[in-house]
């Protein structure tokens, strides 16, 4: 089986976010893995325009998305909600989303950012993308990594775990799928 190629997107544009940080721990238990490539995606990288209007970056960042089999969002909770960056990110691609598999990995105060979590598992369900059932919630994310970066939640290692495993399983299966025929949405 050929790796899955599995963008992790980093959903917070804001300075002084913390995303990078929570990204990179997930960039490094994924990396481990010999059945995944990681392709990194921060949207502080990208100017997708409020508009949705097609320019430079978002085509770019379309190719990018579309040439991903299956994604983790790296996400705050702002304001009991999703990015205003992530949401505009979600609404520029359209198709290049469909019939691909997507986990969360949240953070924000004592919440960990569940309420993004729902929220974005509307959101993909909309996009026709399947989100797996096991998420990872980060609660005081600051207190949880150290200056190298590394956690010390236990609860929240085993659940990128199986966010992880659940991941490759649904890219494998779509894979499959898309391989037999289009996707019908």
């Amino acid at each position: 089986m050929q790796p899955i190629q599995l963008a992790i997107v980093v959903g917070s544009v804001r300075a002084g976010r913390v995303g990078p940080t929570v990204a990179a721990w997930v960039r490094g238990v994924a990396a481990e893995r010999t059945t995944v490539e990681v392709v990194d995606v921060d949207l502080a990288d990208f100017e997708l325009p409020n508009s949705l209007v097609p320019c430079e970056d978002s085509e770019r960042f379309t190719g990018i998305i579309g040439a991903a089999d299956a994604f983790v969002f790296v996400t705050p909770e702002y304001n009991h909600g999703v990015p205003g960056a992530l949401k505009t990110a979600l609404d520029t691609v359209k198709y290049e989303w469909r019939g691909k598999p997507v986990g969360f990995v949240s953070y924000g105060g004592l919440g960990g950012g569940i309420r993004a979590t729902e929220q974005l598992r509307q959101i993909t369900a909309e996009l026709h993308m399947v989100s797996v059932r096991d998420a990872v919630s980060l609660h005081r994310v600051r207190k949880r990594f150290d200056e190298s970066g590394r956690i010390d939640d236990a609860a929240a290692v085993d659940a990128l775990g199986r966010l992880l495993d659940q991941l490759e399983w649904w890219a494998d299966a779509v894979a499959g799928a898309r391989g037999r025929a289009d996707y019908p949405g």
